[in-house]
């Protein structure tokens, strides 16, 4: 079909090779033409149809990952205001508790371990820590190197601390 329509009139297919051609398609069946280009048509909308569900399904899982990424970088209301294209509007707060953690001995511990070792020491550490925090209304800032970064935003009592 698509040398039918080559630019060039000698580098297109005489009217008998193409005749020769839909035979050969049709496998000897008598058809006309329109029943035939119908057919192709179906076959490409059906294809088409397929390929549209293929890359939706993997635009929605890229469109999961991005939001999981985005409510692991930032506070849930403000991921979810920034999903709706909502501005987000700068809050106060009286208090603030920020937490620094260091694992004291850490250079020490790591020399004298497997790499590996260390690298399950730290995931073990932050999911615990990661665990604990996804019960109270505290945000994960982020992980600097091995420092846990955290901070608590006092919405009810000036008072109130993570560890009470």
């Amino acid at each position: 079909m698509k040398r039918c329509w080559a630019e060039q009139p000698d580098l297109r297919p005489s009217l008998d090779r193409t005749f020769d051609q839909f035979k050969s398609i049709n496998k000897g069946r008598k058809t006309n033409i329109i029943d035939s280009m119908l057919r192709m048509l179906e076959q490409y909308s059906s294809n088409l149809e397929d390929l549209i569900r293929e890359r939706t399904e993997e635009l929605e899982l890229e469109k999961q990952k991005t939001d999981r990424l985005l409510t692991q970088m930032l506070p849930p209301s403000v991921a979810e205001a920034l999903k709706m294209g909502t501005p987000v509007e700068p809050e106060y707060f009286e208090e603030v508790s920020l937490y620094f953690s260091d694992i004291v001995g850490f250079t020490t511990i790591s020399a004298m371990s497997e790499p590996i070792e260390v690298v399950d020491l730290l995931n073990d550490l932050y999911t615990l820590f990661d665990a604990i925090i996804g019960s109270h209304d505290v945000y994960k800032v982020g992980i600097l190197k091995i420092i846990y970064i955290l901070k608590y935003l006092s919405r009810f009592s000036l008072y109130l601390h993570p560890g009470d």
